[in-house]
């Protein structure tokens, strides 16, 4: 099936996808700051740039797109134009995603990855829970329960 727009248009609107900012990462941050907890953004210096690290509790928060990263969710599909590029692209991240998890492991950052899925529920209870599941994880490292 061909794409229903041009090339250029294509392009156009694929380049206007944020990796910074975007509207899960948002939800995340404002709802753990809400919280009491405090990090850093984008940390250029470690592994992968986490959107959110939290250095005295040497933890580190990803919040991950379903389609982008490959995960395995009702928002995740491969698209029916250029499938090789996309699948090599998808796993491409995937391994990136592996490889950046053990360079954390490996300098005693722990981290968590939110998928985009979880926090588009039906029901406000399924975001929250996300989050709850979010601060009981920051909170085990803050009593070094880790």
């Amino acid at each position: 099936m061909a794409d229903i727009v041009s090339k250029a248009k294509r392009s156009r609107m694929m380049s206007g996808i944020r990796s910074k900012n975007t509207r899960p990462e948002l939800i995340v941050r404002s709802a753990l700051h809400s919280r009491g907890f405090r990090y850093r953004l984008h940390d250029p210096n470690l592994p992968g740039k986490p959107d959110l690290v939290f250095p005295s509790l040497k933890s580190a928060i990803f919040v991950n797109g379903c389609f982008w990263h490959g995960h395995s969710c009702n928002l995740f599909r491969l698209p029916k134009t250029n499938t090789d590029f996309w699948a090599g692209k998808i796993e491409a991240n995937r391994m990136r995603d592996a490889r950046v998890r053990e360079r954390l492991d490996a300098i005693g950052l722990r981290h968590f990855t939110v998928w985009e899925c979880s926090l588009r529920g039906r029901s406000q209870d399924e975001m929250k829970g996300t989050i709850d599941e979010c601060v009981c994880w920051l909170e085990a490292a803050r009593e070094g329960v880790v």
